[in-house]
């Protein structure tokens, strides 16, 4: 058992009249009673992200009571965040995240205190952001990100409350306790860059991050309260098709480099080229990539440019430009059907896999082979406002 929360930190707590009858349900369970709603008043969580997990997270923990709560994001909803992100609505598109997450925050619990953090997470914010809060709860979608918030949390003895999410299936976990492992003693390396596809491009059910995002906060209530089990070392895996939860044991690693028992990570360090992501270099005039704009004024001119499409065959049903569509799984066996003395431009949806094509298509010697900067959305924001957006 966790207990985040002492008597010190609970005593001067009250309740008003409006939280007793606001928290009667929770009052009359004995594991939390009044003296746990307390504990919840008193409590800091920090949502590292407000976007598919951060959406249920923001909402339950807020209806929970939870005293403070901060939220970290610099993104603006967008249209295609509302199939999942239910911590927005159509009214909000174009609006920054926290604007709406803080606006439903309040409505819903109009005591509960909302910090918002409208920058992008870092080696040099992280610990200042973090050092408040009592447990820091991961909604991110990268693996810089998940090692960021990892080392920070290892760093000041914070339990990092993980949750990721792709198509239908979900994983969740409690790390960095002194108790047990740390994301580090799962995942020791991040996988190659480009390698594990993004939500933007691999897609994921929108009811997941609801599932996911509950359990994050069921978990976070637990260490709060200091009740239960929670998934320390445990890692919990679902998979909404089958409906199916299954878990696996983990343990720390004696070896590791930011928990273990001689740690050669003591201060955070740069994540991007730890996760080998690193900013490219400027688009325009780059033989490597072209912009949206450059390349209709290539068409315009009656270039000769042959049109790639690396998406999936019902991707290419919802929207596509032309060309030929070879999905990226199937480029090395279909290489022959290019023309490697061709100028080619490479799109997918956003870019990331159209990326990893041309990286492959110049290393067996397509020399002129260029990636579509932004993919098929940007065309579609930028050029042909007329083709759906996806």
């Amino acid at each position: 058992m966790v207990t985040m929360l002492d008597e010190r930190q609970v005593k001067n707590i009250r309740l008003t009249r409006e939280e007793i009858k606001r928290y009667g349900r929770h009052l009359i369970i004995p594991e939390v009673g009044l003296e746990g709603q307390k504990k919840l008043k008193a409590a800091g969580v920090l949502i590292v992200g407000a976007g598919g997990l951060g959406s249920p997270l923001a909402l339950y923990l807020a209806a929970a009571g939870i005293g403070r709560i901060g939220i970290v994001d610099f993104d603006v909803v967008d249209a295609s965040n509302l199939q999942r992100q239910v911590l927005h609505t159509t009214r909000d598109v174009g609006r920054p995240k926290l604007q709406s997450a803080k606006e439903h925050m309040e409505a819903l619990n109009p005591n509960v205190a909302v910090d918002t953090y409208p920058t992008s997470l870092n080696s040099e914010n992280a610990l200042e952001i973090f050092e408040p809060y009592d447990v820091i709860v991961d909604g991110t979608d990268n693996f810089p990100t998940r090692y960021l918030v990892n080392d920070a949390c290892v760093l000041l003895g914070k339990p990092n409350v993980y949750g990721s999410i792709f198509r239908f299936e979900g994983q969740a976990s409690v790390f960095a306790t002194k108790e047990g492992p740390c994301y580090r003693c799962l995942y020791p390396e991040p996988p190659p860059p480009g390698l594990v596809p993004s939500c933007a491009e691999g897609g994921v059910l929108g009811v997941l991050p609801g599932i996911v995002g509950t359990i994050q906060a069921n978990e976070t209530v637990k260490l709060l309260l200091g009740i239960g089990n929670p998934l320390v070392g445990r890692l919990m895996l679902f998979d909404a098709l089958e409906m199916q939860f299954r878990e696996l044991k983990l343990r720390k690693n004696p070896e590791c480099p930011v928990c273990g028992n001689n740690p050669s990570i003591t201060e955070l360090i740069d994540y991007q080229a730890f996760c080998g992501v690193t900013p490219g270099p400027k688009v325009d005039g780059n033989e490597f990539e072209i912009t949206v704009e450059e390349f209709k004024r290539k068409l315009d001119d009656g270039e000769d440019v042959f049109v790639l499409d690396v998406r999936e065959p019902h991707e290419y049903e919802i929207v596509n430009i032309g060309g030929m569509l070879i999905p990226l799984g199937e480029l090395p066996n279909r290489v022959r059907e290019l023309d490697s003395a061709r100028s080619i431009v490479v799109h997918c949806h956003v870019g990331g896999r159209s990326r990893r094509a041309v990286e492959f298509l110049r290393e067996i010697g397509f020399r002129k082979a260029r990636n579509l900067a932004g993919g098929i959305d940007k065309w579609a924001e930028k050029v042909d406002t007329s083709l759906a957006r996806y």
